[in-house]
């Protein structure tokens, strides 16, 4: 782990900004937080603040803070790994809820604990959707507010100049793996678990995978990053210790052990699954490459890097998927595909925003033409012409084609994109989540929940998800549980689902408190909740027993109509 990660530091907020941002926090009830992660937090802001943000590593938390002794190992005892990331959770619902318009956001990257501090941004009045603040997200408050703000500045841009290639995607060497053991087959595995990595991660199509075979310094040069390690094989144990450096500075990004019982036979099974881990953990969205681009500071971005900074943004807006960034990313994206035709991911990612103004009834901004279905296909589909293994684009199209109306094509093509890429947990959650609601609820919250689990950032969507699964199986109890930890509260389906399952509940109160929120926010929704419901489950019982539910939350829920919805 690392314990200091570049850049933590109190540069861009003062410390009366900071501490008086630190009081706010731990006076606020909505900050849900033990004693101990209290202390946490007080002492690692307290000690970067005093210019003390060296001594800030595992070992000085766990004597300082939890009384550990001298002999404190923190391979043997994860309390300080371990309550970092409890804290970490209860800083992400505070700045959700309580926190969304405070001036100075505290964060702690992952990876590390020295925290940062980040002045609040708000863009530019004459920049679209600047009438509101970006909130902070999961992924790191300065991350999503920095990709926010090149979006717009994207959005806002000179007509482009110039015909660059294709966007500032990432470019990622791997090198081979160092043989510790030197003996016997350890040599072959170390080359073959090499080899895996770099087809697995390959999957990922915004990541250009560089095989170290000659030390190329022309392949080392353009790398972002780069991947190394070393290989120990012992008799019965095979251990893979692993790192990502950046190449602009040598700073170590992220480093990780991975332990498998090694069995002769079974060679090629465990290559496949540490490179897995391996690729799952680097590839995927939220992974260690988007934080570490997402975090990079690009001054006067060209136009190759904002258009890739616009699929970053996607993923940023799509912690929360509220209705604030909506506009600003859509329009990126849009620019992005003007710019850079070819650009499958933008074309993709360009159909879910079209589909989510669709599915959760954003309001229309006057500037821009209204989404539909139609677009959304034909975006996804272009996407699907230019890179028929993205998996990003066969995911698009399974969303375009289940909102159509067309489950079987939509479920199909899941299926497809999941054997393409059965490391993208982003494609496992949606793709589960299709499953679930065409009623196929098993199979597909099983899917939900282990891309949760596997899964390092925003987890607010998927949590709503399982709180509709936990209300199907009529497990309510569950079911409020996880859509109180889901972070989505401006979205209006976030309090369709809190409404129900609080009313099944017999929470009659705090269903009550959902029903007034949605009179209040999204009264389209709930006069149109039989389209709504159409669009989300296939089954009309299901349908029948989500809007019974709304109706006992009190919600004046107009008849069914005598015509599907679909």
């Amino acid at each position: 782990m690392t314990d200091v990660p570049p850049g933590g530091s109190t540069a861009e907020a003062g410390p009366v900004s900071v501490r008086n941002a630190l009081a706010r926090i731990l006076q606020s009830p909505d900050f849900d937080a033990t004693p101990r992660s209290r202390r946490f937090l007080t002492y690692i802001v307290e000690e970067t603040l005093g210019g003390r943000a060296e001594r800030i590593k595992a070992f000085s938390i766990a004597t300082d803070v939890f009384g550990r002794g001298a002999d404190f190992d923190a391979h043997s005892d994860p309390i300080v790994r371990l309550e970092a990331g409890r804290l970490r959770r209860a800083l992400e619902q505070y700045y959700q809820r309580a926190g969304s318009e405070d001036p100075v956001v505290i964060s702690i990257p992952k990876g590390a604990y020295v925290p940062v501090f980040q002045p609040r941004v708000v863009l530019p009045a004459n920049q679209p959707g600047a009438a509101a603040e970006r909130r902070p997200l999961a992924v790191g408050a300065a991350a999503v507010l920095g990709l926010l703000a090149v979006a717009a500045w994207f959005v806002g841009a000179s007509p482009w100049r110039g015909d660059p290639a294709a966007p500032a995607v990432p470019r990622l060497l791997v090198r081979p793996f160092e043989d510790l053991t030197q003996s016997g087959s350890s040599a072959n595995f170390a080359k073959g678990l090499t080899h895996e990595i770099i087809g697995q991660v390959a999957k990922f199509k915004d990541i250009v995978t560089v095989e170290d075979r000659d030390a190329d310094a022309n392949a080392a040069q353009s790398a972002r990053y780069e991947l190394s390690g070393s290989v120990s094989l012992a008799e019965d144990k095979v251990r893979l210790q692993a790192r990502i450096l950046s190449t602009e500075d040598a700073s170590v990004l992220w480093a990780q052990t991975y332990e498998a019982d090694f069995e002769p036979s079974q060679v090629i099974a465990i290559e496949k699954a540490i490179a897995s881990q391996v690729a799952t953990a680097l590839g995927q969205p939220y992974g260690v490459i988007f934080r570490a681009d997402s975090e990079r500071s690009v001054p006067q971005a060209p136009d190759d890097w904002a258009a890739y900074s616009c699929t970053l943004s996607y993923y940023a807006y799509r912690a929360n998927i509220d209705a604030k960034t909506h506009p600003v990313v859509r329009q990126c994206l849009e620019d992005a595909v003007e710019r850079f035709p070819n650009y499958a991911t933008a074309w993709a990612l360009l159909s879910q925003t079209y589909i989510d103004e669709i599915r959760f009834g954003y309001p229309i901004d006057p500037t821009m033409s209204p989404a539909s279905l139609d677009r959304a296909l034909a975006a996804a589909r272009r996407a699907m012409e230019l890179d028929p293994q993205n998996v990003r684009a066969l995911e698009a199209e399974m969303f375009a084609l289940y909102f159509s109306g067309q489950i079987d094509a939509s479920l199909a093509l899941g299926k497809q994109a999941l054997a393409t890429n059965p490391n993208d947990t982003e494609l496992m959650g949606e793709y589960g989540s299709r499953l679930a609601v065409s009623g196929r609820w098993e199979e597909g919250c099983n899917l939900i929940a282990e891309a949760r689990e596997r899964n390092p950032g925003p987890l607010g969507y998927y949590e709503a998800i399982l709180s509709v699964c936990a209300y199907f199986r009529g497990d309510y109890k569950t079911a409020i549980m996880w859509i109180g930890k889901s972070g989505a509260i401006e979205n209006p389906a976030y309090h369709l689902i809190a409404a129900a399952v609080l009313a099944e509940a017999g929470r009659a109160e705090e269903a009550a408190a959902e029903r007034d929120w949605l009179m209040a926010h999204a009264r389209g929704f709930v006069e149109d909740i039989w389209a709504w419901t159409a669009l989300r489950y296939a089954r009309a019982e299901d349908r029948e027993r989500f809007v019974g539910s709304l109706r006992k939350s009190g919600l004046p829920i107009p008849p069914r109509p005598a015509v599907s919805d679909r």
